[in-house]
C-alpha cells in the first residue's frame, strides 16, 4: 500500500530568467493520495504534469522537499533501503543494460535486491513464462524492440516479488498487440493482491486498467476517484471529456471532485471499458 503526504519537489532553474520568474521550478506541489493493495491505481497527467518526478521520489531515487510517503509501512526518507527492498520500479524506458542478456539484466537486479541463488534462478523461470520472453532471454538486449525491453525492465522490477510495483508509463511505443498483453499482466498483478500504480497520459489505458485514478496537473493532484467518481462529478460520460474539465476546473470545484464518491459503493474495478 502507498500513502502519499503532501509531497512537493523543486528545481534550480536553467538558463537565464525573465523578469518576474522564480528562481526555482516546483514540479510536484502538495501531492497526497492512497493507492491500495489488490488494485490498481492510475497517475494521469499531460507531460510535464509531475507524474514521474512523483513516482521517483516514491521510489526514493530523489528526495521530497517537503512531506512524505509510506510504502508497505516504511518511509521513503527515514528507511530508503527497506522501501527499495520492497517495492518493484519500472522507470520510463525500462532503463536495462544493452550489453548483457535478458537473463544476465534479471540476475543482477535480483542480486542488488539479495535474492539468493536457488530463488533468483525459480523465480526468473517463472517469469520467463509468464512474460513470454524465451525467445529472446540469452540475447544481448542492445538491439531489443521496446516490447522485449519493457519485457525485461518488469521482470526485473518483479524477480524478488514485490508487494507494490510502479510502473512509469509502461506501454510508451508499444504496439496494440504487446500493450493488450502488458495489461493483461497488470491486471493479474493486482488480482493476486499487489499494489500496482502507474503513471500514464493514454485515456484509453487508464479508464481500461485503474480502480483508481489521481489526477495531476500542474505538479498538483487535482482530483482522486474511481472512474465513475470522476465522470459523475465532471458531469461527462467518458474519461478524456472528465480530464480535460478537471485540469481547466478551479482548485475549489475540484476538491470537491477528490470527495464526490467517498461514500459510493462502486469503487471497485472498472470492467467495462476496452481491453
Amino acid at each position: 500500500m502507498i500513502v502519499v503526504e503532501s509531497i512537493s519537489k523543486s528545481f534550480s532553474r536553467k538558463g537565464k530568467r525573465k523578469p518576474g520568474e522564480p528562481r526555482r521550478i516546483e514540479a510536484v506541489k502538495d501531492v497526497s493520495f492512497t493507492a491500495s493493495d489488490g488494485s490498481i491505481t492510475g497517475l494521469l497527467g499531460s507531460n510535464g504534469a509531475g507524474k514521474s518526478t512523483t513516482l521517483r521520489m516514491l521510489a526514493t531515487l530523489m528526495q521530497p522537499d517537503d512531506g512524505t510517503a509510506i510504502l508497505d509501512g516504511h518511509d521513503i526518507i527515514r528507511s530508503k533501503l527497506e522501501v527499495r527492498r520492497t517495492i518493484g520500479f519500472m522507470p520510463h524506458n525500462a532503463g536495462i543494460y544493452p550489453r548483457l542478456t535478458a537473463r544476465e539484466n534479471i540476475y543482477y537486479y535480483a542480486d542488488i535486491c539479495g535474492v539468493d541463488r536457488v530463488q533468483r534462478n525459480t523465480r526468473t523461470d517463472e517469469l520467463i513464462q509468464m512474460l513470454d520472453m524465451a525467445s529472446f532471454i540469452d540475447r544481448r538486449a542492445d538491439g531489443f524492440s521496446q516490447g522485449q525491453k519493457t519485457k525485461v525492465g518488469l521482470a526485473r522490477a518483479l524477480v524478488h516479488s514485490p508487494r507494490t510495483l510502479m510502473l512509469d508509463e509502461p506501454t510508451n511505443g508499444l504496439d496494440v498487440v504487446a500493450t493488450r498483453g502488458l495489461r493483461d499482466i497488470i491486471r493479474k498483478l493486482a488480482d493476486d493482491g499487489h499494489c500496482v500504480l502507474f503513471s500514464s497520459h493514454v485515456m484509453q489505458e487508464v479508464e481500461a486498467l485503474c480502480d483508481r485514478i489521481a489526477v495531476i496537473a500542474d505538479g498538483r493532484i487535482a482530483a482522486e476517484s474511481s472512474l465513475n467518481g470522476l465522470l459523475i462529478s465532471t458531469g461527462q460520460t467518458n474519461l478524456e471529456d472528465a480530464f480535460v474539465s478537471i485540469i481547466t476546473t478551479p482548485n475549489t470545484k475540484n476538491e470537491k471532485q477528490v470527495t464526490v464518491d467517498s461514500n459510493r459503493s462502486d469503487m471497485g474495478r472498472h470492467t467495462d471499458g476496452p481491453a
